[in-house]
């Protein structure tokens, strides 16, 4: 990679590490004599192979295998099953990250209707094209799978691409979404809302409270969220239904002291529920009642265990990730390449 870039790009190169390094590092020392030899460049460090629970890129995590489900993260046997359906352009998937630190969960990727089985929730994540992913769902047999789920009462929870999904049309008859020419296509009819793409991108974040919740996932009623949305096409309710959030808005920008209205976003439908914002499990307490509300549904409590800090747990990663990278890393080399110096 060195030897391909240009002599100015290559010269803005300050140090070389090596990452994710298992064994010994003294018998990789000759290699990396050769590595400062060939790139004239110094090697500033060896990053060893760390366990450390980090959200991951959409087309580079491990999470989608078989094999990432499971004992949740304390190694306890999980009382839930959740089911994360896997798009083939599946996106902001780290929506569902805190759920898969949870004991009582066992959080696995579905992309065949074979492995869908009897979960206790149906996830329906983000997408970059949610049109092209529905139609994959509808040919491959998973979306009649859900749909017979749904209507046997199995909760489904639908974010962004996956919210539009489960409304009743989408309409693209611009061609922001899809490709191929389809103006519009049919939902999955579980949410009586209607998705129309512009060309208009929403970028905001947000914060707020889930109004009612119904059913299996009524813990979640009154919980208060924070997150974001990033998504083309504006999704409307028909009329007479409950929306799934009331969201704060912001001040107005020409001054004036009447507070705003709540704004209502998504939607909750006996036993599914969709909405546009990302990291809606994020916030304390959220996952938690969510955990308690499926596992009275089916007769369970949750014992003794404590409420899960999110927010501490990702903190807890990162501080070890930099402690680690600390103890490995020339760290004075680091600091001098930026010209600063190293704080004691």
């Amino acid at each position: 990679t060195v030897m391909l870039l240009e002599p100015e790009e290559k010269a803005r190169i300050r140090g070389l590490i090596i990452n994710k390094f298992r064994g010994d590092k003294t018998i990789l020392d000759p290699g990396i004599g050769m590595i400062e030899t060939l790139c004239g460049i110094p090697v500033v460090g060896v990053a060893p192979y760390m366990q450390v629970d980090l959200e991951d890129e959409d087309s580079l995590t491990e999470r989608f295998s078989p094999e990432s489900g499971g004992a949740g993260a304390s190694g306890a046997v999980p009382s839930l099953d959740i089911a994360v359906i896997r798009l083939p352009r599946i996106s902001n998937f780290t929506d569902f990250q805190v759920l898969s630190c949870m004991p009582e969960i066992n959080l696995r990727y579905v992309a065949k209707a074979q492995q869908l089985g009897h979960p206790d929730l149906i996830l329906l994540p983000g997408t970059k094209n949610t049109i092209d992913d529905l139609l994959w769902m509808r040919a491959c047999g998973l979306e009649a799978a859900v749909l017979k789920l749904a209507a046997a009462g199995t909760p489904v929870f639908g974010i962004c691409g996956g919210y539009q999904m489960m409304g009743m049309t989408l309409l693209d008859a611009e061609g922001i979404e899809s490709a191929g020419g389809r103006t519009a296509v049919r939902g999955m009819e579980l949410l009586p809302a209607d998705t129309v793409y512009t060309a208009e991108k929403i970028r905001t974040q947000v914060t707020g409270a889930f109004g009612h919740v119904a059913g299996a996932l009524s813990g979640l009623t009154g919980q208060v969220i924070e997150g974001y949305e990033i998504h083309m096409g504006v999704t409307k309710a028909r009329e007479g239904r409950l929306p799934l959030l009331y969201l704060e808005q912001k001040e107005p920008e020409h001054g004036g002291n009447a507070p705003l209205p709540l704004k209502m976003e998504g939607m909750a439908d006996g036993n599914c529920c969709g909405t546009y914002v990302h990291g809606i499990f994020d916030a304390p307490g959220v996952a938690d009642h969510l955990v308690e509300s499926l596992l009275a549904a089916k007769g369970l409590t949750r014992g003794q265990a404590h409420a899960f800090d999110y927010k501490k747990y990702k903190e807890e990663q990162y501080d070890r990730l930099a402690d680690t990278l600390r103890r490995h890393l020339d760290m004075d080399a680091i600091y001098a390449a930026m010209g600063l110096e190293r704080p004691e």
